[in-house]
């Protein structure tokens, strides 16, 4: 009866082990994280959001999006106006050219 015993803690013991590993690792994971996040420059965010209000608009279906959707260089999207002047404004801008429509072909 003993020696049963014995073999069922023995072979139980690898699994609480591993276990026990598991959980501590997880536990160090989630505090890394918790640290990152604390950490996030947070006001970089809100400067960003506070730069582009300016010229920031919202498109039924597409979302909100920055600066002029004409051009041919706009990103299309709500963080970044473009490759060519990303920071801005659309407004004068020297790189400007104006988007072609698909419906619109030249005919030569």
């Amino acid at each position: 009866m003993l020696k049963t015993l014995l073999v069922i803690a023995v072979g139980f013991l690898p699994s609480l082990i591993s276990l026990w590993v598991i959980r501590k690792t997880h536990l160090r994971s989630r505090l890394r994280l918790r640290q990152a996040a604390m950490n996030f420059p947070s006001v970089q965010g809100r400067q960003n959001l506070t730069l582009v209000e300016g010229d920031r608009y919202y498109l039924e279906g597409v979302g909100y999006l920055i600066g002029d959707i004409s051009c041919k260089f706009n990103a299309r999207s709500g963080y970044i106006r473009c490759a060519v002047n990303p920071d801005g404004p659309c407004n004068g801008c020297r790189h400007y050219e104006a988007k072609e429509l698909a419906g619109s072909k030249k005919s030569s």
